[in-house]
């Protein structure tokens, strides 16, 4: 089944790299793991043989390939036997320098992506707060604009590559008042004065480092901004996704091996007179395993196939990496259940394996917060859309004429284009000029928003915008009066965005 993803040069890739893998770092990991550490001089082998980088640009060294090299790429790391290893990587190629190569000045991707993708520069992503995990919003690190510098301030956890890495993508506030608009993007150089890390001692992924890092009047050149300030918090919604879908690719990847190693072990071991692996209660039980991991291995590809085709699938992302890491939880602990009292013991693989899991479900947003996620995704939605639900009817009736465009979720009598127009221009001219140019799809009509100047301009006109928004006209009067959240409609895929993301987010002031 995996070649309805991969084709025959993937496999190259892979054979490549699994060979490359198997004689520099599989010999090693035991080592490594003692150590605490992994040594950088391995990443600059990887980049040398063309192994980092793969979907950056050729411009800065990467190779600018389709993402399922990627996914063969999360798949044979994460087979090493150590979550530490993994981890640096993925953290490195997907889940930090991906917000220089988005959003970042291209001063900042000349000076960090080369790095990067030759593995002599290591990244983290700093979001994480000792009190403030996943509630981006109200991180307390700020960073307050002096001259031609941010003065950072605050504190970061378990912030993997904290201690040996070089840089990191640090997530601050520039406006401590303004919620999710005052948050912004920082390069901050690991080295620079005022920076201290101290290393944690983790019940897992020891070969990786894991750090609280402080930041104490850290002085930031303002060039080293990511994008636009205030628009972090939009930023990291996107990036998250990525994240997490990578995070499912490496679960389920780590229960292959773990599947594949308990089932050698099984063979090799006998009691009463023959091998563990006749004894009918295990053999159902890798049965059950198998079954779980290849139906949740297909639905994490299918989600993989979403990406490589740029779709924003907050949702199915989400569900993968829910599935996955739970099961891979699972996958580890029955596993190490068939090797008895060995599955207890240093020496064998699977007891490191069942404490790198672990983190799986925490990492990257929680179960509990991937279940909240879907949940507003999916249980909201179905409330708004059920035909049960008198009660979102009435007050979507009850809302008539709100801000001048109606809400019809539940009303076939659609308001006309020509009201909708009328709305959106008196609105338009009441807030602040968007800074950027917007255009709003219904299909065969538009509305254009030309926010450049000093104030909100709207037309009809089929130009070129810095964002494009696709949605049909009862959900965006759905939106305008109120009874259909935008975060909402665009995690459920009721709005699709092309462009800016950050420019779509400033549509929110004209549903104020």
């Amino acid at each position: 089944m995996s070649n309805y993803y991969f084709t025959e040069e993937h496999e190259m890739f892979r054979s490549s790299l699994r060979t490359f893998l198997n004689k520099e770092v599989v010999p090693y990991i035991d080592e490594w793991e003692k150590e605490e550490r992994t040594p950088k001089s391995i990443w600059k082998q990887m980049g040398d043989m063309g192994f980092l980088g793969l979907g950056y640009p050729q411009k800065y060294g990467g190779m600018e390939l389709d993402f399922f090299y990627d996914v063969v790429f999360a798949e044979e790391i994460s087979k090493v036997f150590s979550g530490g290893f993994t981890i640096h990587q993925l953290v490195v190629q997907y889940m930090s320098a991906p917000y220089i190569l988005k959003y970042g000045s291209e001063r900042l991707k000349e000076k960090y992506l080369p790095g990067i993708i030759s593995g002599e520069l290591i990244s983290s992503i700093g979001i994480s707060e000792p009190s403030a995990g996943s509630d981006v919003q109200n991180i307390r690190t700020t960073a307050i604009r002096e001259g031609d510098h941010y003065i950072v301030n605050g504190s970061k956890t378990f912030i993997t590559n904290g201690v040996y890495g070089d840089f990191i993508v640090t997530v601050v506030k520039t406006d401590p008042d303004a919620g999710p608009a005052g948050v912004s993007l920082l390069v901050i150089d690991r080295k620079a004065a005022g920076v201290s890390a101290t290393k944690l001692r983790k019940l897992g992924w020891h070969a990786s480092d894991t750090a609280e890092l402080a930041f104490d009047n850290v002085k930031v050149p303002v060039e080293n901004l990511v994008g636009e300030e205030g628009q972090g918090f939009y930023y990291l919604m996107g990036g998250l996704q990525l994240e997490r879908l990578i995070g499912g690719v490496s679960a389920y990847a780590a229960c292959e091996s773990a599947m594949g190693y308990t089932l050698q072990y099984m063979s090799e071991r006998s009691a009463f007179g023959r091998p563990i692996n006749k004894f009918q209660v295990l053999r159902h039980r890798m049965a059950q395993l198998a079954s779980e991991i290849e139906a949740t291995k297909q639905f994490v590809l299918y989600c993989c196939r979403l990406n490589n085709d740029d779709k924003y699938a907050v949702k199915e992302s989400s569900m993968a990496k829910l599935l996955a890491t739970e099961l891979s939880d699972k996958v580890m602990y029955q596993c190490l259940q068939c090797f008895g009292g060995y599955g207890y013991m240093e020496e064998y693989k699977i007891a490191r394996m069942f404490r790198d899991s672990r983190v799986g479900t925490i990492g990257g947003g929680s179960s509990e917060i991937m279940r909240e996620i879907i949940a507003k995704m999916v249980i909201d939605d179905v409330a708004y859309e059920s035909a049960s639900t008198t009660n979102k009817t009435t007050k979507a009736q009850s809302n008539g004429h709100k801000n001048g465009i109606s809400n019809t979720k539940h009303n076939k009598n659609i308001m006309s284009f020509e009201a909708i127009l009328s709305g959106v221009e008196a609105k338009a001219s009441a807030v602040p000029a968007l800074g950027k140019t917007l255009k709003v799809n219904f299909g065969d009509q538009r509305i254009f928003i030309d926010g450049t100047g000093e104030s909100n301009t709207i037309s009809q006109d089929d130009n070129d915008a810095d964002c494009t928004i696709n949605v049909s006209q009862e959900d965006f009067q759905a939106m305008a009066s109120g009874d259909l959240n935008p975060m909402t409609a665009v995690m459920s895929g009721k709005v699709k965005i092309q462009g800016d993301m950050g420019v779509a987010m400033k549509l929110q002031s004209l549903f104020g």
